[in-house]
């Protein structure tokens, strides 16, 4: 038998009319019109307000963030000068520093919406400073559970 020989590989006339297949170009991130660039401009001017206000807040309650951290270390009797320091932090001096008894009672329980300082536990408050047994130990608990509420509340 003889040999054979290798053919020579010829093309195929079906492969000769195919061609290469071409990879689209990638498609751009940036925006195809002005409308979009304009959104993305006032998304990040949103969002740098929001962070802005934000920021302001955090440091304008800075004072009751300092104020709720002291509130269950402070000694019972020194518990009244820190709701005045409190509430002197946040509302002017003139109207807050004047304060006394029934009046200071009422304006505690105006600046929160409550009635608790009036007719609940913190009617010792107004007491407190000079008569330390003012308060057993379960109002002194409710007290200082009613001031840290109004710390977290208060409007002025």
């Amino acid at each position: 038998m003889m040999p054979l020989a290798i053919q020579e590989a010829q093309p195929s006339p079906v492969l000769e009319g195919l061609n290469d297949i071409v990879v689209p170009e990638p498609v751009s991130l940036v925006p195809q019109t002005l409308g979009w660039a304009v959104v993305a401009v006032a998304v990040i001017a949103l969002l740098a307000v929001g962070a802005l206000l934000a920021w302001r807040r955090h440091r304008k309650n800075a004072y009751r963030r300092a104020a709720l951290a002291l509130v269950d270390t402070t000694p019972l009797s020194a518990l009244p000068a820190l709701v005045k320091r409190v509430a002197l932090a946040a509302a002017p001096r003139p109207e807050v520093a004047a304060l006394t008894g029934e009046a200071w009672l009422a304006f505690l329980d105006r600046t929160y919406g409550g009635s608790g300082f009036t007719n609940g536990p913190g009617k010792a408050l107004a007491s407190l400073s000079f008569d330390p047994g003012a308060a057993d130990e379960q109002s002194a608990a409710a007290l200082r559970h009613l001031v840290a509420h109004w710390i977290r509340r208060h409007r002025v």
